[in-house]
């Protein structure tokens, strides 16, 4: 069984799928793709996310502003973080953190809101999932200054094998999406063969960031299945021993997730 670690089933392109969710989810089913974390963005989409984990049995979610979604001047109000985290389907907090490729002069209120969800993870203990872009010393930082008990995940994973190895040395795992499988992605492939198994996630991020042969396209869940196959046949991995242990490392950083056991 896979589990699609990081996906926005609010946001997807159902084209292929005749405008369904329902149909969506059956065809990532039908690869075994045996559960979905539905990722909250902005104060927008938290009820939204958060019907979705309640409609299906294999949906979970977390709750967050992304930080391209953090209001200019305002980070969010912790009370409205931890009145939407209080909720059984909410098993993470985000995502959050930061990204100066798009908004470096957000600098300021990009760290306020990052620091409000660590705050956050800190009173509920839930795990956190961090973006990161154009901001790998600051993301850091920040991380080092929380030093949170509980892990948490930096995901669609895109930095070198020394912030990794700085994420990795602080307790956090790595979730890889199908930019691994890019051409010009040799940098990331050396991570992913590095980061040790017991820590390391997969995701689609869909419906963004199709893996190869589907680049270009919208993403989907079901595309989980190829970024799996190509991650094992990179670390010289059966795909079936991989599947188990990236559902495992999901299980462990996501004790509140729902997800159900391997059927034989």
């Amino acid at each position: 069984m896979l589990v699609d670690s990081h996906c926005h089933l609010d946001r997807l392109d159902l084209v292929a799928h005749g405008g369904s969710l329902d149909a969506a989810l059956d065809a990532a089913r039908q690869r075994g793709v045996g559960h979905f974390l539905c990722i909250g963005v902005s104060a927008d989409n938290a009820a939204d996310v958060k019907v979705l984990a309640e409609r299906y049995e294999d949906v979970d979610c977390s709750v967050g502003i992304h930080p391209l979604d953090v209001q200019p001047g305002a980070a969010p109000a912790l009370d409205w973080l931890l009145r939407e985290l209080d909720h059984p389907r909410v098993v993470a907090i985000g995502e959050t953190g930061l990204d100066y490729h798009y908004e470096p002069e957000a600098a300021d209120v990009q760290q306020a809101s990052f620091r409000l969800h660590l705050e956050a993870a800190q009173q509920t203990g839930k795990p956190v999932i961090i973006h990161t872009r154009g901001a790998r010393a600051d993301t850091l930082a920040l991380l080092q200054e929380a030093a949170l008990p509980q892990a948490g995940v930096l995901h669609c994973f895109t930095e070198d094998w020394d912030m990794a190895k700085a994420a990795l040395d602080m307790g956090y795992y790595i979730s890889l999406s199908g930019i691994v499988t890019f051409r010009n992605a040799d940098a990331l492939r050396d991570v992913a063969s590095k980061v040790p198994a017991d820590r390391l996630l997969v995701e689609t991020d869909s419906p963004y960031l199709a893996p190869i042969p589907y680049r270009g396209k919208p993403n989907l869940p079901q595309y989980v299945r190829e970024v799996a196959e190509f991650l094992a046949m990179l670390r010289g991995e059966s795909y079936e021993r991989f599947a188990q242990q990236t559902t495992e490392n999901f299980k462990r950083l996501f004790p509140l997730a729902h997800v159900r056991s391997v059927r034989a």
